[in-house]
């Protein structure tokens, strides 16, 4: 698989799945056994990645992006992508290439790493409404009804302050995401589209009143842990990697390809049926092996 214009994933096996369209792969993977492990592969299609790209919402809110574009010609998913605290875009960028690989194009955000988040969370509404009615200013190829976001830490926390503003994506995905202060997140009862929020190991690496998003938010709701994973993990490279010369005591990428494989089944999953039932199934070896636990959905 070629990526342009970017570094190159680590190291890892690719998908021997050969489509030519992305229909043939939706086809093929939800004709077959759901399987989180065919996740951990780079998907077969090529990615071009375009980067500090700026998207203008208006005339005093623009927005840095890193873009990448999935090789098929037909209409395709966005999984858009927001760092947390103190991150970056660039803290996400091996997942957002692995997504694109599965045929899902990727946005990576910059909006300002220190907060605040409810602000960064209408703006990422913002954008989305944005994309939703003019897609062609990231490309014409994107299936606007199939926009997904991505948020970490605390810009898991904004992605949940974006779907309760009414944004329109099909719906989210929290990587160990993390409340800002300590009042009780209520806005998060207005949520009404799916989420799926896959965490760290809480013994090992707790963060913020996690247990919120599972609580606040009323239905269709699925929560997963990653056995021994902490918070750093759920980037991909670390932001502290990024910093350091690509070192990070902190993190393990076994359980960074963990995150990058549970993400990716469960955009493939929204995008393709709509709910994360596939995603769900795919975990069954997972939960049962133990990797994954604290399985729980409503």
């Amino acid at each position: 698989m070629l990526i342009s214009g970017c570094a190159r994933l680590p190291d890892t096996r690719v998908t021997p799945i050969k489509p030519k369209t992305l229909s043939d792969l939706q086809e093929y993977l939800l004709a077959h056994k759901a399987d989180l492990e065919q996740f951990r592969f780079r998907g077969p299609f090529e990615v071009t990645m375009q980067k500090d790209l700026v998207v203008r919402l208006s005339n005093t809110v623009r927005i840095n992006v890193d873009l990448y574009l999935s090789s098929p010609a037909e209409k395709a998913p966005l999984v858009i992508f927001l760092h947390g605290h103190d991150a970056s875009k660039e803290a996400h960028a091996y997942q957002a290439m692995h997504a694109a690989s599965w045929g899902m194009h990727s946005l990576a955000l910059q909006l300002p790493n220190k907060g605040p988040w409810d602000s960064n969370g209408k703006i990422l509404a913002k954008m989305v409404g944005y994309i939703f009615n003019s897609p062609e200013v990231i490309d014409r190829r994107i299936d606007v009804n199939k926009i997904i976001l991505v948020g970490h830490s605390f810009g898991g926390y904004a992605v949940t302050v974006a779907l309760a503003d009414g944004a329109p994506a099909a719906g989210g995905i929290l990587l160990d995401p993390a409340v800002v202060g300590n009042k009780k997140p209520v806005f998060l009862q207005k949520i009404k589209k799916p989420v799926m929020l896959i965490g760290a190991d809480e013994e090992a690496s707790p963060v913020r009143h996690r247990d919120f998003f599972f609580y606040f938010i009323r239905s269709g709701i699925a929560e997963v842990s990653i056995k021994d994973a902490n918070h750093e993990d759920a980037q991909y490279p670390s932001e502290f990697s990024l910093q350091n010369y690509g070192l990070d005591p902190e993190t393990t990428e076994e359980l960074q390809i963990t995150f990058v494989s549970a993400l990716t089944s469960a955009a493939f999953s929204l995008s393709s049926t709509r709910t994360f039932d596939y995603a769900w199934k795919s975990f069954s070896d997972a939960f049962e092996s133990g990797k994954l636990f604290n399985a729980k959905k409503k």
